[in-house]
């Protein structure tokens, strides 16, 4: 018997390191070079592989909120970035998402606020939204959640883009690429601001963000309550001296609702918990609070639940 006491006890040690050693990995969807998602996905991904919670992760650019729920329905991401117009989308199988059904998706938490930006450069001479007539619009990458909120301000508009405007559907580095060379006069952004984009084109031209109509907003915000309001204050860009009103809409970390309810509990509080970890990546990052993060349009994930309330919030 005594032969077979070393091997078994070996046997227990390795089986118990294994255990310890064992590593989850996961891969968060994020968006497109020049906004916000794509630096932010690549610092998450470091803070919680330096966490010890057992957890590997890395970031992969995406074309970000549509793309990314789909991703996470074919469990090709573990985490995505998300805005509220088309997760809601999303999760009830709606709109852009009917032909997938309903798709099995909860929040993680509520990152920030991305107000849409119309963007355009004093060359062009637009000054207010009814400018945009006949001129070279960009309304957002295909599949992009920024052109689902930029279709949804049209239609209240009643404007067919592909009438009325010579429209384009850039990402955003080929739409700031295209802003500065002359290629197109406006395009419609969505991003938190400040947003990069805007200031690499300020940094050549002279920039113009121009205000959605005080009808069109009201609209939008009625047919689609899962967006909001929004005043850009003046000052959010060095040369623009005055409010810019817009529409808003959520930005939500989303996970399927199956992850696994420990998993969850500690990627919510990993990133909350380090968010001064992101503040030199997006000022946004001061949202990142339990009261804020706290605030959906969907169910959370249950491991979110546990540590929301945990830290005394109401689910």
């Amino acid at each position: 018997m005594k032969r077979f006491i070393v091997p078994f006890a070996i046997a227990v040690v390795i089986c118990f390191s294994a255990a310890a050693f064992a590593v989850t990995f996961v891969t968060i969807g994020s968006g497109g070079v020049g906004g916000t998602y794509y630096p932010l996905g690549g610092s998450m991904a470091e803070v919680l592989s330096k966490a010890d919670i057992g957890v590997k992760a890395n970031s992969r650019s995406t074309a970000a909120s549509k793309e990314n729920c789909r991703l996470l329905a074919a469990e090709k991401v573990q985490l995505g970035m998300a805005m509220g117009s088309s997760l809601f989308m999303a999760y009830n199988g709606t709109d852009a998402f009917e032909k997938d059904g309903k798709l099995p998706l909860s929040i993680l938490f509520n990152m920030y606020p991305a107000p849409q930006h119309l963007v355009t450069v004093a060359r062009t001479g637009i000054e207010k939204f009814e400018d945009l007539k006949g001129k070279k619009v960009s309304i957002g990458a295909p599949g992009s959640g920024n052109q689902v909120l930029t279709k949804m301000i049209l239609e209240a508009a009643g404007i067919d883009p592909e009438k009325e405007y010579k429209m384009q559907q850039l990402t955003q580095p080929e739409a700031a690429m295209a802003l500065k060379d002359g290629n197109v006069d406006a395009v419609f952004w969505n991003f938190s601001a400040p947003g990069a984009a805007v200031m690499e084109v300020g940094a050549v031209r002279d920039v113009k963000l121009i205000s959605i109509p005080e009808d069109v907003i009201k609209k939008v915000t009625e047919m689609h309550p899962e967006v909001f309001a929004y005043t850009m204050k003046a000052g959010t860009y060095d040369d623009v001296d005055y409010d810019v009103a817009t529409i808003a809409d959520g930005n939500y970390m989303v996970v399927r609702k199956d992850m696994d309810e420990g998993l969850a509990y500690d990627l919510v509080k990993t990133m909350l918990e380090n968010k001064n970890k992101f503040m030199d990546v997006t000022p946004q990052a001061a949202h990142f609070v339990p009261e804020e993060a706290s605030v959906g349009i969907i169910p959370f994930h249950p491991g979110a639940v546990k540590y929301f309330e945990e830290n005394g919030i109401g689910m």
